[in-house]
């Protein structure tokens, strides 16, 4: 039992030493308030999203801002979407339209139009979103613009709408757990990725780091490859207030997200290495703590719930403040439980990659 014992608080001490000195940081954030004020291009990629483009488009259109613009690359569509955009043009001065021909871009993924997106932009500070995202309030590019004060890498947090499903439930789980350890890392100093559907940067940045060119060959990447080849000689912020955020509907079939979030695995084997430690090491100590702990539930009652104890406080104490910064309170009481399925789910998710990798590329949500 003792072999047990001092295994599983090995790994609360790590589960410890990342809440206290890694995700305290984004729990105790509090954003400071400027006021700043420069023209904006925002770019959309859309690849067969006239349902999309009809639902969300026009929030973004309107956003209360005196100076931008909206560039939507209608990536080779095959639906409507080329006629909806051209009929939207005739009643937004400020919407840029960029129909790519088949046959231009035979490379998976969004990057080839978000390049055409940024050598349109004709404005230095980008904002990006997706054609399935709806910004949260009107006031979405004022807010976020004002970090480019300190800033030319902004990163946001892209939510989803609530519904009553397990499957809704857990997704907004999953992307909590993210952004809570992306924006984490990047108060930390190390920003290793962002969301594409709510992601800021300048031109400069962007062609500076000649683009997407050191891994244009992978379909994913432009949001956190991309985001670990620029923080290094830039400013990166985040943008946390409800105003900032992006809203998207979630998957409504497991087997989709099952899919989406196993493609996402195939690109963190290109991290920089201090990454891949860093973002390995803590759920694989959450991880063996609970199997340790299900071990000890046999073996010492008392030690048990011991242990258990301090997790759980530990756990509570550090989500509260940034669930509430992220709009997921209502799973703030069963979190513990979503964590364990979440961890095992990960471990299925890695065995799976590991007899086949996802080959087909689909749009994320």
């Amino acid at each position: 039992m003792i072999e047990i014992l001092s295994f599983c608080l090995l790994c609360l001490f790590i589960i410890y030493c990342y809440n206290l000195i890694l995700f305290i940081k984004f729990a105790k954030y509090k954003p400071s308030k400027s006021t700043y004020s420069v023209p904006v291009s925002i770019i959309i990629c859309a690849k067969n999203e006239e349902t999309n483009l009809k639902l969300n488009l026009r929030h973004i259109l309107q956003q209360e801002y005196k100076d931008f613009e909206v560039i939507v690359v209608n990536d080779q569509s095959i639906d409507g979407s080329k006629y909806y955009l051209e009929s939207l043009k005739n009643k937004f001065d400020n919407l840029v339209v960029c129909n790519l021909d088949e046959k231009i871009n035979t490379r998976e993924g969004k990057k080839f139009a978000l390049t055409i997106g940024v050598k349109l932009a004709k404005h230095e500070n980008l904002l990006l979103i997706d054609a399935d995202c709806k910004p949260n309030s009107k006031k979405w590019v004022e807010e976020i613009v004002n970090c480019f004060k300190n800033n030319n890498v902004i990163l946001g947090y892209g939510s989803y709408e609530k519904t009553k499903t397990m499957l809704n439930s857990f997704i907004r789980y999953d992307t909590y757990l993210i952004a809570k350890q992306y924006f984490s890392f990047c108060l930390f100093g190390y920003p290793y990725m962002g969301v594409g559907r709510n992601l800021a940067y300048t031109k400069n940045v962007f062609f500076e780091n000649k683009g997407f060119a050191n891994h244009m060959h992978i379909a994913s990447g432009d949001d956190d490859l991309f985001i670990q080849e620029v923080a290094v000689n830039n400013s990166v912020g985040i943008v946390v207030n409800e105003n900032t955020h992006t809203i998207s509907q979630s998957h409504e079939k497991w087997r989709n997200w099952i899919y989406q979030k196993r493609r996402h695995l195939t690109t963190s084997k290109f991290y920089d290495l201090k990454f891949k430690i860093l973002l390995t090491i803590y759920p694989l100590s959450q991880l063996f703590f609970w199997l340790s702990l299900f071990v000890l539930f046999f073996m010492s009652l008392e030690y048990f719930l011991m242990l258990l104890l301090l997790k759980l406080l530990i756990s509570y104490t550090i989500n509260y403040s940034s669930m509430k910064k992220l709009n997921v309170s209502d799973l703030y009481l069963l979190h513990p439980m979503y964590e364990i399925l979440y961890l095992f789910i990960q471990v299925i998710f890695v065995l799976l990659n590991l007899i086949s990798q996802p080959q087909k590329w689909k749009h994320d949500k």
